[in-house]
C-alpha cells in the first residue's frame, strides 16, 4: 500500500504541475524512447547479473507492493512461539523437542502459529539453531558466531535486489541521455523539414531525458530504499529471535529469554516487560500444548 500511494502521489504531481502549464499530455506518450530506455536498463541488469538478478528484481517488487513491517503484535506472536518450546524443554527436558524440529508442518507447537509456520526461512532459522542447541554439539560462542554468519548470508542474499536497484537508478539519467541523444540524431536528418515536425522530434528526443531522471529518482532509487528497510527489518526480526535462543543456550528461564528477545526490538515496537509477560501468562504452557 505504501508503494501504490507514494507512486500515485509521484505521478499525479508531475502530471497535474506539468497539465497546469498548458502542457499536451499525449507529447511525453513516446514508446520508442521507453523502448530504448527500458531496454537498455534490462540488458545491462542481465549483463550484470544474469536472468537470476531479472527473477530477483521482479520478485522484489512483488514482495514490496505486499510487504507489511513487522510490528509489535508479530514480535509478540514470535515470543510466544518461543516461550512454548522454552517452557516445555524446562518441564520435559531438551530431548522433547527433538520431535517438534524434526517435523515442524505436523507439531502442535508450530501449527498454533500459521503465519509463522508458513514462513519457511524463519521456521528453518528457528529449528537449525534449536537442533544444535538440543544436540549440546556447541557452547554459545559458537553457537553465537554461527547464528550471525546465517544471518549475515541471508541478508547478503536479500540484499541483491536492493544493489541492482541502485545500479539501474545510478544508470537511468544516462540511459535517457542516451535516448535524446538518438532522439537529436533523428532530429538532424529532418532538419529541412518543417518547423512543427522539428519541434516535435526535439520534444520526443527531450522526453528521454525527462524519463530517465524520473525513472532514476522517482521510482529506482526509492525501489532500493524500500527494499534496504524492508531488509533491515527482517533482519531485526531474526536478531530478537537470535537473541532469545542464545539466552535458550545458556540455560536462562523462558521469561529471561523472551526479554533478551524483547531488547532488540526497536522502541516504537518494544511490547513493556509487564505485557509480555502479561501476554504470556494468557497463553498455554509448553506441556499443555504438547498434550
Amino acid at each position: 500500500m505504501q508503494l501504490i500511494v507514494g507512486f500515485v502521489i509521484l505521478i499525479v504531481s508531475i502530471l497535474a504541475g506539468y497539465l497546469a502549464h498548458h502542457g499536451n499530455i499525449w507529447v511525453l506518450f513516446q514508446p520508442t524512447e521507453f523502448i530504448i530506455i527500458g531496454g537498455a536498463a534490462f540488458g545491462a541488469v542481465v549483463i550484470g547479473s544474469g536472468f537470476h538478478g531479472v527473477k530477483a528484481v521482479l520478485n522484489a517488487i512483488k514482495t514490496l507492493f505486499s510487504f507489511k513491517p513487522r510490528t509489535q503484535e508479530k514480535y509478540l506472536a514470535i515470543m510466544k512461539l518461543l516461550f512454548k518450546v522454552f517452557d516445555l524443554s524446562r518441564k520435559d527436558g531438551i530431548l522433547a523437542l527433538e520431535k517438534h524440529l524434526e517435523n515442524p508442518e505436523g507439531s502442535d507447537l508450530f501449527t498454533g502459529h500459521p503465519e509463522i509456520l508458513n514462513d519457511k526461512k524463519i521456521i528453518s532459522f528457528i529449528c537449525d539453531n534449536l537442533r544444535i542447541i538440543v544436540s549440546g554439539g556447541d557452547n554459545v560462542s559458537n553457537l553465537e558466531a554461527l547464528i550471525d554468519i546465517d544471518i549475515d548470508s541471508r541478508n547478503d542474499e536479500e540484499m541483491h535486489a536492493g544493489h541492482i536497484f541502485s545500479t539501474v537508478g545510478d544508470g537511468m539519467p544516462a540511459f535517457g541521455i542516451v535516448a535524446a541523444v538518438l532522439g537529436v540524431v533523428i532530429t538532424m536528418q529532418a532538419i529541412n523539414g518543417p518547423p512543427a515536425e522539428i519541434g516535435e522530434k526535439v520534444g520526443a528526443a527531450l522526453v528521454g531525458t525527462f524519463l530517465g531522471v524520473l525513472l532514476a529518482y522517482g521510482v529506482f532509487q526509492p525501489l532500493a530504499s524500500a527494499w534496504t528497510a524492508k531488509v533491515k527489518n527482517d533482519e531485526l526480526y531474526l536478531l530478537c529471535i537470535r537473541n532469545a535462543l542464545l539466552a535458550f543456550a545458556r540455560a536462562d528461564t523462558p521469561l529471561s529469554c523472551l526479554e533478551a528477545a524483547r531488547r532488540q526490538i526497536l522502541p516504537e515496537d518494544r511490547p513493556s516487560f509487564s505485557e509480555v509477560e502479561n501476554f504470556i501468562k494468557d497463553q498455554p504452557t509448553g506441556k499443555e500444548v504438547a498434550a
